[in-house]
């Protein structure tokens, strides 16, 4: 399947398992705020087909890069860089995988990113959803508070809402996979 199919299929599958729309806006954000759409990106992280597809995705984003290593805020990310890390070990340019906590463990190693990664490595951020973009930013400050090398973020829906240019303030490089627009557009039938 080429990337474009790809695309097409994942967009009906989040179409189908992930967006939400009422006119009369029952869904409360993270940010307090109500809107009339939602976007859940967890039954289409979760599915078989989803999870592949994700994962094709971002490969194909990042394979002629020297990243070197996927990962974001747990516990939206954890699904896209595992799908991704596995997309890229079969494609036989392994790419590894790691987990931001939201908060440090305070047992243990106390570590606030998971993962087999070292300090200078070059790494990409992924979201599920940016809508203010607090939980990537987190991501992207604790990433660079072990030393590793955040080279830009990925998203897989972009709700338009203001997000992206709050990020920007912290890495230049944003790449949507879809936007709210694009979704819109399918849920219109155009």
């Amino acid at each position: 399947m080429e990337l474009t199919e790809m695309k097409g299929r994942l967009s009906e599958i989040i179409l189908e398992k992930t967006f939400k729309y009422s006119d009369d806006p029952p869904f409360t954000l993270v940010s307090g705020r109500k809107s009339n759409y939602y976007f859940n990106c967890k039954p289409t992280m979760l599915d078989p087909e989803g999870m592949n597809l994700i994962g094709n995705v971002i490969f194909d984003m990042i394979k002629d890069s020297d990243i070197t290593a996927i990962g974001g805020l747990t516990l939206g990310a954890d699904p896209m860089a595992n799908a991704a890390s596995l997309i890229s070990y079969q494609k036989g340019r392994p790419v590894k995988a790691f987990i931001v906590r939201k908060d440090a463990k305070g047992h243990g190693t106390k570590n606030a990113v998971e993962g087999n990664v070292q300090p200078g490595e070059k790494v990409a951020i992924l979201d599920d959803v940016i809508t203010t973009g607090g939980s990537t930013i987190t991501a992207i400050e604790k990433a660079r508070e072990i030393g590793l090398d955040v080279d830009r973020v990925i998203v897989l829906v972009d709700r338009e809402e203001g997000g992206r240019e709050n990020i920007e303030k912290h890495i230049d490089r944003i790449d949507a996979i879809f936007t709210r627009t694009d979704i819109m557009k399918l849920h219109k039938g155009g």
